[in-house]
């Protein structure tokens, strides 16, 4: 199998080229040797490699610049899957793509199932949504995996904010209003890598039979707040901890140029009965993450 992964260098895309290897031939890329903002740029790099499957784990996820950057985010997070799905196509190859929960409006009042409609409320948001659109309207071989809240241990992320911070402040605020579901990029990686394999015999085939898209994120959900109150518990070098008090804020306390979702957890059975899989509770990822420390 060939193996095209767009966003190597990013959290989720850095797990993927580890867990993808045993599957075959991967060609990994990220900015510069590809740039989502030009057209001629995705086609060349699909063309020299002829995967059998794409792999888009890139994305504009400045999530406040993108106010400011409207023009760029489309760029990258609608035009460039909807070239990825078209080239895809042409050469019959499979495509999967990353999306995100800030397609939602965070109004519901439980998780949110893949049926429910979108209304994000803020550039990245709506600029993933119709990256999602593009290539559903394209209609080729493609999964569209919804997640939320991710984070790594080797890039910057929540997890790594919170353990920094308690060994500079002796006082942090965490929202206690926002609410999601925790997904460790390494799990969602493993889970993948894994549906690659369960099409390897002829993986365009297998996931046009599949084709859809997916909520894929931690089980269960949690504030910001208990996140970071069990980042700080499981932290495996507390000694090395300043912090004497976390504080509960609001969202509202910490204005910011793009509104976030208040509550965006995912429900994500479908793809459980898809696929027989599934990531286990949040706090259980946290914990094995913490033990890679």
């Amino acid at each position: 199998m060939r193996i095209l992964l767009i966003g190597n260098k990013g959290q989720l895309g850095w797990e993927l080229e580890r867990t993808l290897e045993p599957l075959g031939e991967i060609h990994a890329c990220d900015y510069p040797d590809v740039d989502l903002a030009k057209i001629e740029s995705i086609r060349q790099v699909i063309n020299q490699t002829k995967p059998d499957v794409v792999i888009n784990a890139a994305a504009y996820t400045a999530v406040d610049r993108a106010e400011s950057e409207p023009d760029l985010a489309y760029a990258i997070n609608a035009t460039a899957p909807a070239i990825l799905a078209q080239e895809a196509q042409k050469t019959g190859a499979a495509f999967i793509h990353f999306s995100t929960d800030y397609v939602f409006d965070g109004l519901k009042a439980g998780p949110y199932l893949e049926t429910d409609p979108p209304n994000p409320l803020s550039v990245y948001g709506r600029t993933k949504l119709a990256g999602e659109q593009e290539v559903q309207r394209i209609d080729g071989s493609y999964l569209i995996l919804r997640t939320s809240w991710v984070y790594s241990l080797r890039r910057d992320s929540f997890v790594k904010k919170v353990l920094n911070w308690a060994r500079s402040q002796s006082s942090l605020k965490i929202v206690t209003d926002q609410v999601s579901g925790p997904t460790w990029a390494r799990m969602q990686a493993e889970v993948v890598s894994h549906i690659a394999c369960l099409g390897r015999e002829d993986i365009a085939d297998w996931i046009s039979e599949h084709r859809g898209v997916y909520h894929l994120a931690g089980s269960g959900h949690c504030s910001r707040f208990e996140w970071g109150q069990e980042i700080l518990r499981l932290d495996p070098h507390k000694e090395e901890q300043v912090i004497l008090e976390l504080l509960p804020a609001l969202t509202a306390d910490f204005p910011t140029p793009a509104p976030r979702p208040l509550f965006s957890a995912l429900n994500c059975d479908h793809f459980t009965q898809t696929f027989g899989l599934l990531l286990p509770d949040w706090k259980v990822a946290l914990k094995l993450a913490m033990d890679t420390i």
